[in-house]
Formats: structure tokens, sequence, C-alpha cells
């Protein structure tokens, strides 16, 4: 096994209004706009071209985002996963997949290949318990559990050609891999590609590029790991934040990488949450929209 390369790649500061745990970012390629949460705030965050900053307040903590077909965001919330409208405020139930019987809420989550919503839970139990799963929501708001047993699921991506989904557990510390249907969103059996220390850094969000490779960010290491598809780690950058929390690509070739962080006092100072970027010699997809024209299922 060859040791992974160490970069400390040429970092610039996205924003300057410090978020307590940014997270979920996604890149709109049609309008050139980053979208990103701010759980805790809560909130939903737009950042455009012209760097001008959009805040939209929400009604409940918010784990994630996704693009929708119809130019509306279908966001994850402590109540359920909902549909909302940047433009009038309007939000729209589609589906309540946790409920309240369980101490859990909404995590990270994506549209996947199937234009559906893949949004796992995450255990809010002190301490907590493996009663947090994986959904997959579709736009007429059928909900089915697709994977159980977790205790904060994350770091949903899908290879280029759409037939492998990968999903990792924060705090069980694991990577895993499905094989995956792109046109009726069915898995295969998940396979365990590889384990992590706190020091390599626990899987938080991820992205994948064109050429197979999966970004999961070292919450705990403040670093990003890029995976090959058998599972090892290739490459190592360094970053200047102690909690990166999610990467996307973006920017007008997709060869820039946006990375969210948290609020954190880990390396003996208090350090608030925010949005790096820097370029890479790699490109990644443009994201997946929610309501695709897919059978229902």
């Amino acid at each position: 096994m060859t040791a992974p390369r160490i970069i400390r790649p040429d970092v610039r500061s996205v924003i300057q209004q410090p978020l307590t745990v940014g997270e979920s970012p996604v890149w709109d390629e049609e309008t050139g706009t980053l979208w990103f949460v701010d759980i805790q705030a809560p909130a939903l965050v737009r950042l455009s071209a012209s760097g001008k900053i959009d805040r939209f307040d929400m009604p409940a903590a918010i784990g994630a985002l996704g693009l929708c077909r119809d130019h509306r965001i279908v966001v994850a919330l402590q109540t359920g996963v909902h549909l909302f409208d940047p433009v009038s405020g309007d939000f729209e139930l589609v589906s309540d997949p946790v409920g309240r019987h369980i101490n859990c809420r909404l995590n990270d989550g994506k549209v996947g290949p199937d234009g559906h919503f893949w949004i796992g839970s995450f255990s809010e139990a002190k301490p907590q318990t493996d009663e947090a799963a994986l959904y997959r929501v579709g736009a007429d708001g059928r909900t089915r559990t697709v994977a159980t047993g977790l205790t904060s699921s994350n770091g949903l991506a899908w290879s280029p050609d759409g037939r492998r989904m990968y999903h990792s557990d924060s705090r069980q510390c694991f990577l895993q891999a499905f094989d995956f249907d792109p046109d009726t969103g069915d898995l295969g059996d998940g396979r365990r590609l590889r384990g992590f220390t706190e020091d390599e850094g626990r899987p938080d969000g991820a992205t994948t590029d064109r050429d197979g490779f999966y970004w999961s960010a070292g919450v705990s290491a403040g670093c990003l790991n890029r995976i090959s598809p058998e599972g090892e780690i290739v490459e190592i950058y360094i970053l200047p934040v102690a909690a990166p929390t999610m990467p996307c690509f973006g920017g007008p070739d997709l060869r820039t990488l946006f990375v969210t962080s948290l609020s954190t006092d880990r390396p003996g100072r208090f350090e608030a949450g925010t949005v790096i970027a820097f370029d890479v010699d790699a490109e990644g997809l443009p994201p997946f929209r929610f309501g695709a024209d897919h059978p229902p299922g």
C-alpha cells in the first residue's frame, strides 16, 4: 500500500460571517450559486457569484439541502423534509421520516441519480444510540427506510456512472458502498470499504470526482481525505480549519472545492465555522435535482 500524498492547498476564505455548524454545500451550476446550511442557527444560506449573501431563517434545525427541478430547495429540517421557495418563503412538507418517537434529527442528505432525496438521521440521545437510519424520499412523499442501526448517517455520494452509492457513519467511523440502480434507486448489499481513526479523520460529509474518487471531510483531523474506489486514502489535504464538515465541487469548471466547517475549541482556542475554497487538479460532477423523471418507487 502506497503512503498517501500530503497536500497543503492554497486556501481562500469564502465568507466573513461566522457559522455555528456549516454543512451541506451544494453548487448550482445553472446560476453559479453556492448553497449551504448553518445547522443550529438555523439557516439556509445562498452565496451568489457576485459575493452577495442571502440568508433564509429556518423554523427548525436544518441538516441538509438539495436542488429541485422547479428551482425550489429541498431541505431536511428537524420537523421533516420540506420544499422551500426562496422567492415566496413558503414551505411544503414532503415527508417526516423520523417522527417524534425517537431522539434523532435529520442530518446529511443529497439528491441521488434517481431524483430522490436520500437523507440520514443523527442520534441526539446522550449517550448516542444506534437508532439512526437512512431514508429515500420521493417528490410524492413516499419514503423508504433503506439502512438502520446507524448512529450518525453521513457521507452520501455516488460514483460518476451512478451505479455505486457511498455512505458513512461518523460515530461508528466506517465507510461503506452499495451497488445502486440509478433508475429505480434500488440498493444492493452494503460492503465496508474502510474504518477510520480519529487521527485519520472521522468521516463526515463527502463528494466524488469525475474519476471516481471519494472526498471525505475528516472532521476530527482538520483534513480532507481523497479515497480510491477500493477504499485506500491516496491524498490528504491539510486544511486551515480544525473541523471540516463537507466538501463540494463548484466553480465554472467544477474544479474548485468548497468546504464547510463547524465551530470548535478543539485547537485550544475558539474557531467559528466557515466556508473555505481551493482549486484542485480534479473535476467534480453537477448535482442531481429532486423530482427527476424516474418511475415512482
